[in-house]
């Protein structure tokens, strides 16, 4: 794969997504659309970055792969690029502390066994964690 190909197909992927999944778009299209699919699955998909990026990213991986077997890794890339690069433009405070939200469960466990472990020097991350 052309390094020049995948890069563009990433910027492309977040652009189409970041459309899709965050602006009102021309005269206020996008937005009416992602509204008339409502609360569904698919409304769900519209509102979900992360996860129309997945399906956003499938046809780029068709233009950007130059032979068919590539495309699977390509369109995982794709999609693994357009969030990284939403990860670095997203503005709100703390979006990118962390790639995902962890279940107060998990976090538990993680409480429990870090407990188990000796102590360790304090790192502003595992502080972090640690609220």
């Amino acid at each position: 794969m052309d390094g020049l190909r995948l890069a563009l197909g990433a910027l492309a992927t977040w652009r189409v997504t970041h459309l899709l999944a965050e602006e009102d778009g021309p005269f206020d299209a996008v937005v009416r659309t992602r509204a008339r699919l409502g609360d569904g699955q698919l409304g769900q998909l519209a509102d979900c970055f992360y996860c129309l990026s997945i399906w956003v990213a499938a046809p780029v991986a068709g233009a950007v792969a130059p032979r068919r077997r590539e495309a699977p890794l390509a369109w995982l890339a794709l999609s693994g690029a357009a969030c990284l690069l939403e990860r670095l433009t997203d503005r709100t405070e703390g979006a990118t502390d962390v790639l995902w939200e962890e279940t107060q469960s998990r976090r538990d466990e993680h409480r429990a066994a870090d407990a188990r472990e000796p102590a360790r020097a304090e790192t502003p991350r595992r502080a972090a964690a640690a609220r």
